[in-house]
């Protein structure tokens, strides 16, 4: 495309030249462009020269062995998550592209896997580039198109990594150059080493002050003042104990991440030990009280590859003020124990009022979520979830049908005289009674037996007891039945010739995509027996109280609304609620449309989550320096 020679004897030493070369091709004068630089002639000293013409191709052991430490000694890491491509160019004859995007920080550099024929590609990668002392703060941003021979190139884009603040997660929107389309990122700059970061507990002071600043903040008055802004969350990582080994020598690099939905933090590395300290402090914008704090504790490998260690969960209602304590890690479903502790004291405060608007609007979704896969052994338990919560409307369907037979003369004459008082007397303030005195029947038993118990054998009796103790014949004949219908084959007798050639495409699918296919189908049954089975779950939590503060809301929404119901009638309530849903777009266009009971139900855990979110007792060999932390 073009060449240009520099002279450097028409530059000044140690002074920055702006210079325009005029590219050409030797032999030839056409035109063929420019570029411009900015170029400065620094002179090396005679030992910096004597020392470059001294060196060999091999390096020593002692030069090796400092290189090695150079690349240990890195200043931050930029935790980057791919999410989404929009109105990208088309590049394939069919009017589509495979598009996939190469980032480069200094000499860290990453690919993502490529997108088939989309122009808005949704990829949904999360990884790490190292920030090292004296590199480019420039982080490119390079798209192409995937092919057979030679990638095709689809556009690009530079990030000014210092305009973005530190330990903060920012969702970007970059728009690539020439117009060649939007590419959504997370980007968060965090892991900073150095004593002086406001991160590093040894710089860290505590101030009554400014808490108190926080709590007027988040305080009463203030309740209807930016909306979004609920609350503040602030974890110290002071160190973990006991921890897996992951390298050959009996040791790990460990560094811990904390994660509130898309927002991800991290602490430094600490190298060649199993009880690191990292004492750190994080600071955290809540902006729904009912998310979950996650701890996951990794090995940092040379090859930018990490190994798992240990994980725990902690939902922020969970949180005790100020309270500094051990948590056991556990694996990576949240489920058993595994080896290890880790020493926090969490923080958290947050307005009431603010939380309970946000409980009757969407959830923020997040982005990082393990891609679900097909396996039996879940489906068996989606389908044993979905088998109680029918059994729980066979058995009430059963109890009403033997009212009806006069099975018992007692209890139906009873059932009769009940049906008789409730529908004569019938006022529609009373079906938020009746679901009121059901929540109520249950706060005794909640303050006996905490939701969240931290002994996992009193879990295991809970979990013991909430079983319906449907009989496995059952639910194998369930499962036949549902392998039955997913088996049939549907059969059109009035059109021979669409059916012969439907068979023809058949048998020209290969066996990948036919097995593909079968998985695809299984998985999509899989996903809606868990959204059926999570939300029977989510209903039967929130009246056994599992999440007191989300009860308490339903508690006093229900309590308003009897005496709403009372006062007011039906008639201007129904119409007040479709005024609200028919002009909520024209006053708010951004809005989302939103189910306000489903979204209370999003935010109570199912019985899955219960389990992820139940917490361990370390073990007293893991946590010897337990009773000085108390």
């Amino acid at each position: 495309m073009g060449s240009a020679e520099l002279n450097l004897e028409n530059l000044k030493p140690n002074e920055p030249a702006d210079i325009e070369l005029k590219l050409s091709e030797k032999g030839k004068s056409d035109y063929m462009g420019f570029i411009k630089l900015q170029v400065t002639l620094i002179p090396k000293s005679q030992e910096d020269r004597d020392q470059y013409f001294k060196r060999t191709v091999k390096l020593t052991d002692k030069e090796s062995a400092a290189r090695k430490l150079k690349m240990q000694m890195w200043t931050g890491v930029v935790t980057i998550v791919l999410v989404e491509g929009r109105d990208l160019i088309p590049m394939d004859d069919n009017g589509l592209s495979d598009p996939y995007v190469k980032f480069k920080l200094g000499n860290e550099k990453y690919r993502s896997k490529h997108k088939y024929k989309t122009l808005n590609p949704r990829w949904l990668e999360q990884f790490d580039l190292r920030m090292y002392q004296g590199q480019t703060n420039h982080l490119e941003i390079v798209m192409y198109d995937h092919d057979v021979g030679r990638d095709d190139f689809m556009g690009r884009a530079v990030i000014d990594l210092t305009k973005l603040d530190r330990e903060k997660t920012h969702v970007i929107e970059q728009q690539l150059e020439d117009g060649a389309g939007i590419i959504k990122l997370l980007i968060t700059i965090s892991g900073t080493s150095g004593h002086e970061t406001i991160s590093d507990l040894s710089a860290y002071a505590f101030n009554p002050m400014e808490r108190e600043e926080i709590m007027l903040k988040f305080g009463f008055f203030k309740s209807f003042q930016n909306m979004k802004d609920i609350g503040w969350l602030q974890v110290k990582v002071f160190k973990a104990q006991d921890l897996l080994a992951a390298d050959l020598g009996g040791k790990s690099d460990p560094f811990c991440v904390l994660e509130l939905v898309n927002t991800r933090l991290q602490t430094h590395t600490e190298y060649k030990t199993l009880n690191p300290e990292w004492n750190k402090v994080f600071t955290f914008n809540v902006k729904d009280i009912h998310s979950v704090l996650e701890l996951t504790v990794y090995d940092e490998d040379r090859d930018k590859k990490v190994e798992f260690l240990g994980r725990c969960a902690i939902p922020l209602l969970r949180i005790k003020p100020g309270e500094k304590r051990w948590y056991a890690l556990k694996d990576k479903k949240l489920i058993h124990r595994t080896k290890g502790a880790i020493l926090l004291e969490l923080d958290f405060i947050y307005n009431h009022i603010k939380a309970a608007v946000r409980t009757v609007n969407p959830k923020e979704e997040k982005y990082m979520q393990p891609e679900p896969k097909f396996k039996i052994s879940i489906m068996k338990k989606n389908i044993d979830r979905v088998s109680q919560i029918i059994s729980t409307f066979i058995e009430g369907g059963k109890f009403v049908q033997s009212c009806f037979n006069w099975d018992s003369p007692i209890r139906s004459l009873t059932a009769f005289l009940v049906f008789l008082v409730l529908v004569w007397n019938f006022e529609p303030y009373m079906l938020p009674l009746t679901l009121l005195i059901l929540l109520l029947k249950n706060v005794f038993l909640s303050s006996i037996v905490t939701p969240y118990s931290r002994d996992p054998e009193e879990n295991k009796r809970r979990n013991k007891t909430s079983k319906s103790g449907v009989p496995h014949t059952r639910d194998s004949k369930r499962k036949k039945k549902i392998v039955s219908r997913d088996d049939m084959e549907y059969e059109d007798d009035d059109d021979d010739f669409d059916e012969e050639e439907d068979r023809e495409k058949e048998e020209k699918k290969s066996f990948k995509e036919k097995l593909q296919a079968a998985q695809e189908i299984c998985l999509q049954v899989q996903e809606g027996l868990d959204i059926v089975a999570s939300l029977g779950e989510r209903v039967k939590n929130a009246f056994t109280w599992s999440v007191p503060w989300l009860t308490t809301l339903a508690v006093i929404v229900l309590a308003l609304g009897v005496i709403i119901l009372y006062h007011i009638p039906l008639r201007w309530l129904i119409l007040a609620w479709g005024i609200n849903k028919f002009t909520k777009k024209l006053r708010a266009p951004n809005a989302i449309p939103n189910n306000e009971v489903l979204d209370f139900l999003s935010r109570v855990p199912s019985d899955k989550e219960l389990v992820q979110f139940r917490e361990l007792r370390p073990d007293i060999n893991t946590v010897p320096s337990r009773k000085k932390t108390r």
